[in-house]
C-alpha cells in the first residue's frame, strides 16, 4: 500500500472527512467493479491519495483549473528527485538564517515566483517546470497559514509565516506521491471537461471550491478564476448528466444552513424530489479557515451521493 499525503498544504483539504467519505463509499468500489476514478477538483489530493492508496483502478483521472497546482503535480509524477534537489537547497539555504533574513527569503522568493510567471508555458512541459514546482513548494510550506492563494493577475499574495522548522523538502513523501501518481492522467482545465472521461464503471468525487458560508467568508481564490453561484449550478447540471451516465457520484460542499437556516441551495439543487437517488447528508467538520479564530469551530458540511452504501 502506497502511504503518500498531500504535498502542498491547501485550503479546503479533505483529511478530516476521510472517515465520513469511508463509509459512504460505494459498494461496487470494494467489490472491485469499479474500473476507474475521477476527480474533476484534485485540489491538494487527500481523497485522491487515500483512495488509490487503497483500491486499485485501470484508469485514473485528475483535474484542476488551478496552473500553478496542476504543474506541481505534473513535476512531481515526472520528476522527483531533480525537484527533490531543489527543495533541499533551499531549506539548507532557509533555515540557517535569523527569522528577519528568512523574511527578506521569503519575499525575495515571492517576487521571483511572481514575475517569472509570464515565462511559463502551462500547457507544455519544460525544464522550467522544475524549478516552478520547487517555488511554489517553498512558498507554501514558509507562508502564514500555509494558503495558496492569488490574486485577479494570478500573483501570489499571501504573506510571511513564521514556522520555527518547516519542512520544506518531504523527499520520502514526494517519491511516494511520485509512485502513486504514475497511473494517474493529470489534466489542467474546468471540471466540465471530465465529461469525456466517465463512464459507468466510474467512481467521481467532487471537492469544488466550497460555497462562502457568509458574505465575509469567501476564500475561493485559489486560482486567478473564482467559483461562483453559477458555477455552482453548472456543476449541479454535470452532476445530473454523469448519473444519466450511471457512474456512481461524490461530492461535498459547505451547508448554507449553518449561517441561515431557511437557506436551501444546494437542497434545491440535488432535490430528492426530482432525483430519487440522490442523497444529501450533513456531517460534522471543523472550519479551518477564518482570520477570526473564535469562528473557527464545528459546523457541518454536506455530502451528496447517487447511490446506497
Amino acid at each position: 500500500m502506497n502511504n503518500a499525503k498531500p504535498f502542498l498544504k491547501w485550503a479546503g483539504g479533505k483529511k478530516q472527512l476521510l472517515p465520513e467519505f469511508e463509509k459512504r463509499f460505494p459498494p461496487e468500489l470494494h467489490s472491485g467493479t469499479i474500473k476507474k476514478y475521477v476527480e474533476p477538483f484534485v485540489g491538494g489530493g487527500a481523497v485522491l491519495f487515500h483512495v488509490i492508496g487503497k483500491f486499485s483502478f485501470d484508469e485514473c483521472h485528475i483535474f484542476d483549473a488551478n496552473e500553478e497546482l496542476v504543474l506541481a503535480y505534473r513535476v512531481v509524477q515526472t520528476n522527483p528527485n531533480e525537484l527533490i534537489s531543489l527543495l533541499q537547497q533551499m531549506q539548507q539555504d532557509y533555515l540557517q538564517l535569523d527569522d528577519e533574513k528568512r523574511k527578506e527569503f521569503f519575499y525575495a522568493i515571492r517576487e521571483k515566483f511572481n514575475n517569472k510567471r509570464p515565462e511559463i508555458d502551462f500547457e507544455n512541459y519544460s525544464d522550467n517546470w522544475i524549478e516552478r514546482a520547487s517555488l511554489i513548494i517553498f512558498l507554501n510550506r514558509t507562508c502564514y497559514n500555509g494558503l495558496f492563494r492569488v490574486n485577479s493577475k494570478g500573483g501570489f499574495n499571501v504573506p510571511f509565516g513564521r514556522y520555527k522548522n518547516p519542512k520544506i523538502a518531504d523527499s520520502e513523501n514526494l517519491l511516494s506521491v511520485s509512485e502513486a501518481l504514475q497511473n494517474v492522467v493529470i489534466h489542467l482545465g474546468d471540471f466540465e471537461n471530465c465529461k469525456k472521461v466517465v463512464e459507468s464503471s466510474t467512481f467521481v468525487y467532487f471537492d469544488p471550491p466550497y460555497r462562502p458560508l457568509s458574505k465575509t467568508s469567501n476564500f475561493t481564490s485559489y486560482s486567478k478564476d473564482s467559483f461562483n453561484d453559477e458555477d455552482q449550478i453548472r456543476l449541479a447540471v454535470l452532476y445530473k448528466n454523469l448519473d444519466e451516465k450511471g457512474a456512481k457520484l461524490m461530492l461535498s460542499n459547505s451547508d448554507p444552513r449553518n449561517e441561515n437556516p431557511d437557506d436551501n441551495f444546494f437542497d434545491e439543487l440535488y432535490s430528492q424530489k426530482l432525483h430519487p437517488n440522490f442523497n444529501i447528508e450533513r456531517v460534522p467538520a471543523t472550519r479551518m479557515i477564518n482570520c477570526n479564530a473564535q469562528k473557527r469551530g464545528s459546523i457541518s458540511e454536506l455530502i451528496i451521493t447517487n447511490y446506497k452504501y
